[in-house]
């Protein structure tokens, strides 16, 4: 049986709820029998600065504690911070980026010149702001992810997040926003059951 450890690296924006989706999957990912670790690196932000959120996934107990420098995966909340942060920094080859970006994989894919990485992207702030009210992304991007990595069943998410908020509507709103993030990632992706 080999070792599995999954790293993944989220960017945000300070108030964006890249901590929170961090804590959720790890959170969905100890449900599921996993031994998770999540963390932000930041220091006096404020509100609308970039904000960086790291997150591992094992079978075995984590030992290290440092931020992600080689992540398997990397979550973009915000699509403005494509211009000011290198997102693909670090990221292994074959490696995947996940972004929050309202055109299409193929021309973000050029924008950053990316070689040796599968991109995808979605449309997070559009469904967040028809489901939620609001432009609050973090769920649309756990569910993302889980979409197109399948690294964490969509059950234990839900689960995590109705736990994790306490107010009941907002919990099913944001169980919503997975959902319907993660079936179009799914779709994108051409995950086959």
């Amino acid at each position: 049986m080999s070792f599995i450890l999954i790293e993944v690296r989220f960017h945000g924006r300070g108030g964006q709820g890249a901590v929170t989706a961090a804590d959720i999957l790890a959170i969905a990912g100890f449900k599921q029998g996993y031994y998770t670790l999540s963390f932000p690196m930041f220091g006096a932000e404020k509100r609308g600065t970039p904000v960086v959120s790291f997150l591992r996934i094992s079978d075995k107990p984590i030992v290290v504690r440092d931020e992600v420098r080689n992540p398997d995966y990397v979550v973009v909340m915000d699509p403005s911070l494509l211009d000011v942060v290198d997102v693909l920094a670090g990221i292994k080859k074959g490696g995947m980026l996940i972004a929050n970006y309202p055109k299409g994989s193929e021309e973000l894919k050029e924008k950053l010149k990316a070689e040796d990485v599968e991109i995808y992207t979605i449309n997070a702030t559009k469904m967040a702001t028809e489901i939620l009210g609001r432009p609050i992304t973090n769920t649309a991007m756990v569910g993302a992810f889980v979409g197109a990595t399948n690294v964490v069943k969509l059950e234990y998410v839900e689960e995590a997040i109705r736990e994790f908020f306490e107010d009941k509507d907002i919990a099913e709103k944001n169980v919503q926003l997975v959902r319907k993030a993660y079936e179009y990632m799914r779709e994108v992706c051409a995950w086959k059951e």
